[in-house]
């Protein structure tokens, strides 16, 4: 059944895009909102600052998009492909990200507090002032990755590969 879903500004509450997505009426708000990401990603819709807090986007491809300021927190962003996409200032705390495509992501200043980033790929991301406290960064790839004045208290590193990032 086709329905409306409206994707919210983070900040002011107004509504950025409106997408006809098909779900099922009692469908899950974190299913139906993933839904409508990937269907204003598609329609390539401006989703800066966007609310998109609780969002499954679970294998969804967002390369090249623009998620800057973009709330994701507890969103569900496993074996997705996010290359290239820009989440400056993003607020990802909690976000699962296992095994995510995030090589030559702007993560500059994005809030990763507490994040599964286990097996990621963020060779070449920027992640400069990234707030990393208590992530887990295990067996991810940071080759290469600009890592300048992030926040890594508490981050699981165990098994990163960390050749040529700069720290």
């Amino acid at each position: 059944m086709k329905n409306a879903h409206n994707i919210t500004d983070r900040f002011t509450g107004s509504v950025i895009f409106t997408a006809e997505i098909q779900v099922e009426d009692d469908a899950p708000m974190a299913l139906r909102l993933g839904a409508a990401t990937a269907t204003a990603v598609a329609a390539k819709a401006d989703l800066r600052g966007a609310n998109l807090r609780g969002a499954n986007l679970r294998g969804a491809d967002l390369r090249g998009a623009d998620l800057s300021d973009t709330g994701l927190s507890h969103a569900d962003l496993s074996h997705a492909n996010l290359s290239d996409t820009g989440l400056s200032h993003a607020d990802l705390r909690h976000a699962d990200l296992s095994d995510t495509g995030l090589s030559h992501a702007d993560l500059s200043d994005a809030d990763l507090r507490d994040a599964n980033l286990r097996e990621a790929d963020l060779s070449g991301a920027d992640l400069r002032h990234a707030d990393l406290r208590h992530a887990d960064l295990s067996d991810a790839d940071l080759s290469g990755a600009d890592m300048r004045e992030a926040y890594l208290r508490g981050a699981n590193l165990r098994g990163a590969n960390l050749r040529g990032a700069k720290s």
